[in-house]
């Protein structure tokens, strides 16, 4: 299904609801970005709406972007007690894309991420300190490359609600930080192109069923 055919349907849908989705809910949609509000359990990635963005300079000219497609994970969410939350995340490389078939090429070759040797990229939390309602430092470590080090992500909760069009109960989170490439092996080209990696992930959780 085309990016169009996804968005007609998702209007006509809205369209056909009727009284149960009210103009005001429609304007807001339908996310409660209350955190006091948030069920807590399981839950899982929702993929398609999951991006995980990275950028860095490219020769100080401009910004270069891309994305991964493709994540999956759990997360283990306590609202009472965030400390006690967890978070894993899984990533594949091969799903890398910058809209430049060369440029996906050659990040995924042994010169750059080396997709082959070292197919997913993982994130786990170790430690998430809250420092305000809606936001929180997420402490943990990061395998890229086949390199393990501690990074510290910063964690926006966006809202959680029932999505009207598949009525799962989900929750979203963008989350933020900065980590160097050569600390993980990856360093064709540095520092002509950026070291300095910001991450920008943009994430869907449905509550896990059962």
């Amino acid at each position: 299904m085309s990016f169009r055919h996804a968005a007609l349907s998702a209007c006509l849908t809205f369209a056909l609801a009727g009284p149960a989705l009210a103009p005001a809910a429609l304007a807001q949609g339908p996310a409660n970005p209350d955190p006091a509000a948030v069920k807590p359990g399981a839950y899982v990635i929702e993929p398609s709406h999951t991006r995980v963005v990275f950028s860095i300079s490219h020769m100080g000219f401009t910004t270069w972007y891309g994305d991964f497609s493709g994540a999956s994970g759990q997360l283990l969410l306590d609202p009472a007690h965030p400390d006690a939350s967890r978070l894993d995340v899984a990533v594949p490389i091969a799903g890398v894309s910058t809209t430049n078939a060369k440029l996906d090429d050659e990040l995924r070759s042994p010169d750059w991420l080396d997709a082959g040797r070292f197919p997913t990229a993982m994130f786990h939390s170790t430690h998430i300190t809250m420092t305000g309602p809606s936001d929180a430092e997420v402490a943990g470590a990061l395998t890229l490359h086949g390199v393990t080090r501690p990074v510290v992500l910063h964690a926006h909760f966006n809202g959680a609600g029932v999505n009207p069009l598949d009525h799962n109960y989900t929750t979203g989170f963008e989350v933020s930080g900065v980590v160097k490439r050569s600390e993980f092996g990856v360093v064709k080209y540095v520092p002509l192109v950026g070291d300095d990696t910001r991450l920008i992930i943009s994430a869907a959780f449905e509550k896990a069923k059962g």
